[in-house]
């Protein structure tokens, strides 16, 4: 398959609504939520799990993750992002086709891939993957590319694969990012009982048992936990929280996760 290349920029679509649109007022609200987290001294993963809600709700734990890669900024230099297509039917997988990625920080390079099709369907109004770009930008610096893929309805083996080939592709320099918020519109107490057993299963490796409605991103979530599990690797929990635990309504909240995927230490 050849690679996808494009000379399009991808605006962003969700600024001002999901994260500040002024460049300003971004940087420094990124940079306190990984300040608030970090730092955090350990060893780079090769994939973690993060929410994409607004930043002002799941910021701090999203800054979980990128305080972590914050530690290893010039070693990393791609991240391979996977998450869900909101407000397009998706079937299977679609990159996106741009040659770069506009954020009010700036433009991030979006590198080539070979190995799975394109389509701006899925991208053009998505924001699972837009919200994590400032992070990366902050975490890692401007010179940071990414890959860019929604995963639609699709079995985990074949998530899994390309997952793998994604990550042959881009190298060991590269982090995996999966994508996804858990369950949706439930009242805390509720929440916490269904995200508490969701974060079971993908500390247990158990992607069957995660239900589409208890989280959003459930195709590249479990595509991910089927890669780990075939590639040893263990899930970390590193943060659970939910919307009301930022600035929302108790009644009617959003749950937020945040994973490290390492292998496992061995036992002499």
């Amino acid at each position: 398959m050849p690679s996808i290349k494009s000379d399009t920029v991808r605006p962003a679509a969700v600024a001002g609504r999901f994260y500040p649109a002024d460049p300003g007022l971004l940087r420094a609200d990124i940079e306190r939520l990984i300040d608030a987290a970090g730092p955090v001294s350990e060893p780079l993963a090769a994939a973690y799990i993060a929410p994409h809600a607004g930043h002002r709700y799941s910021g701090p734990v999203a800054a979980e993750v990128y305080a972590r890669l914050a530690a290893h900024r010039g070693r990393v230099k791609r991240v391979v992002l996977v998450g869900p297509s909101h407000h397009y039917p998706l079937r299977g997988h679609a990159a996106a086709p741009y040659a770069r990625w506009e954020t009010p920080l700036g433009e991030v390079n979006v590198a080539a891939t070979g190995v799975v099709g394109s389509s701006r369907l899925p991208h053009e109004a998505e924001h699972s993957l837009e919200v994590q770009l400032p992070f990366l930008q902050v975490a890692l610096g401007p010179d940071i590319e990414i890959t860019p893929v929604a995963f639609g309805m699709g079995q985990s083996p074949d998530g899994a694969r390309l997952i793998s080939a994604l990550r042959e592709e881009a190298g060991e320099d590269s982090v995996i990012i999966c994508s996804t918020d858990l369950s949706h519109f439930h009242d805390q107490a509720t929440a916490e009982r269904i995200d508490a057993a969701t974060a079971e299963a993908i500390r247990s490796l158990r992607p069957r048992e995660i239900a589409p409605h208890h989280a959003c991103g459930v195709f590249a979530l479990r595509a991910t936990l089927a890669w780990a599990d075939a590639t040893g690797r263990r899930p970390r929990q590193l943060a659970l929280a939910t919307s009301a635990d930022t600035v929302g309504r108790p009644d009617r909240v959003v749950g937020y996760p945040a994973f490290a995927i390492e292998r496992p230490i061995l036992a002499d």
